[in-house]
């Protein structure tokens, strides 16, 4: 009799609690599903004085870290490997089974970063390869999911937050692991020479309304949990046939949602909105130097290059054009004499560390800008009126009155110029020693300082 009584009280809590469970349950699915976004239109009232004055923190910095990292580092022959060699997923996975960086330490690049001299960065959170780097609830292909176990973007955040970096995020519209992702001309999977007509074929059953909830449910997640978003990098549309664009990324819903998100954030010019006021906030040149800043509708834009140490993003192991850091360092003066910025990339390794190369190109570009910083930091282009002098670039600090001349190809004892009634004084930049002039010249050390790119600080009247 005890044991049908026990059995019979068993039944009726099983009969209670059950449904009780299966509500719980229901409202816990609904507790983590993301709030709809508040209402919100395209900033289009903003005047240019306004965007100018949301950006400053970014105009002043003029130099950034890009950095690429991804399962793509693991075969080390460029970030967009599954595509060129044509890979599966069923390929490819044997990267994601193996992935395990475990030398990652994120205040070491965060320490690099700063002393490099730059003032921000933005981590690829997913590149098109479809592989997340934090623990997003909306797919299992993420690095929590690996033998790495850890959320990276987590440990990224807080790293370069504490070294008093901004942080921001690259986020690929573009998917190649995704099932509900249609098969484009930039698939891995694409069909050389194929008709709309091949391409509706290979991509029956999927669906990119899916996949567009997906991208929103995700940048949700980039947005509201990890505090202050400074940049997201939206990459890339290519509308037009077998192509993709704004309406298949919905991209006004995504920029609606980024700018309600996260107030103030810089977003990129690959949206494919360049023509919807408000649609964007800098244009983004890559791998290229301009002839002068670029402008859109009659006005200069606020644009960032970016731009590698090699010829890959991702880490390539047996690439060999690296740029010398005097190179490097003469790319990031003309381009704030230009009135941009630089946004310099990093591939780390499959194990988490920056190679060797980098290191020592950071290491030389840090150098320099421990004593020259001052002619980078919120400088712009010369006025018009104040020509360069033969072999060298000019920037200008307008709150300060300063030109800095910086002498790329070093002169023999004396520099032409064609100001010298604007000058009130002038000195070398790095030690602060004295440099004379006179009505014709600047008079300059025969023998060039141990200065990788000689700077020459001149007050203006």
């Amino acid at each position: 009799m005890k044991r049908i009584a026990t059995l019979l009280i068993a039944g009726l809590i099983c009969t209670t609690l059950l449904p009780q469970a299966a509500q719980a349950q229901k409202n816990r699915k609904k507790a983590e599903a993301p709030a709809p976004a508040p209402e919100f239109t395209l900033p289009s009232t903003e005047t240019r004085e306004q965007k100018l004055e949301r950006m400053k923190w970014w105009t002043d910095a003029r130099f950034g870290m890009f950095i690429h990292w991804g399962l793509y580092a693991m075969p080390a022959r460029h970030e967009w490997v599954k595509n060129k060699e044509r890979l599966t997923n069923e390929d490819y996975q044997k990267y994601f089974d193996h992935f395990d960086p475990d030398l990652f330490n994120p205040k070491e690049w965060a320490r690099m970063a700063r002393e490099a001299g730059m003032k921000y960065v933005v981590l690829t959170s997913k590149h098109h390869e479809g592989f997340c780097m934090w623990d997003s609830k909306y797919t299992d292909y993420k690095c929590t999911s690996t033998p790495c176990g850890r959320d990276l973007i987590r440990e990224f955040v807080d790293a370069f937050r504490a070294e008093g970096l901004k942080v921001g995020f690259y986020y690929s519209l573009l998917d190649w692991h995704h099932p509900d992702y249609t098969i484009d001309r930039c698939h891995p999977q694409r069909i050389d020479k194929g008709t709309p007509e091949d391409y509706a074929k290979l991509n029956e059953g999927k669906d990119m309304n899916v996949y567009r909830q997906y991208m929103k449910d995700q940048v949700t997640e980039l947005l509201t949990q990890y505090g202050k978003i400074d940049i997201i990098w939206f990459d890339f549309s290519f509308p037009g046939e077998n192509g993709k664009g704004r309406d298949d990324w919905d991209s006004e819903g995504l920029l609606k949602l980024a700018r309600t998100l996260q107030p103030g954030i810089i977003v990129d010019d690959r949206l494919d909105l360049k023509d919807v006021k408000g649609g964007w906030d800098i244009l983004t040149p890559e791998q290229t130097k301009v002839a002068s800043c670029p402008t859109w509708d009659g006005e200069k834009a606020t644009w960032e290059t970016c731009q590698t140490f090699s010829g890959s993003w991702g880490y390539h192991r047996d690439e060999a054009t690296w740029k010398s850091v005097p190179q490097l360092l003469e790319l990031l003066i003309e381009t704030v004499s230009k009135e941009g910025n630089l946004l310099l990339n990093v591939g780390p390794t499959a194990r988490g560390e920056f190679d060797q190369r980098a290191q020592d190109r950071l290491e030389g570009i840090g150098k320099w800008m421990h004593a020259n910083s001052r002619s980078i930091y919120g400088c712009t282009a010369a006025p018009e009126d104040i020509p360069a002098p033969e072999r060298t670039l000019l920037t200008y600090n307008p709150e300060k009155n300063r030109l800095y001349v910086h002498l790329i190809d070093y002169p023999l004892g004396q520099l032409r110029i064609a100001f010298a009634d604007r000058i009130a004084y002038a000195q070398f930049l790095h030690d602060g020693s004295e440099i004379k002039f006179d009505k014709e010249f600047l008079y300059t050390p025969v023998l060039k300082p141990d200065v990788e790119v000689p700077v020459i600080e001149v007050f203006l009247k």
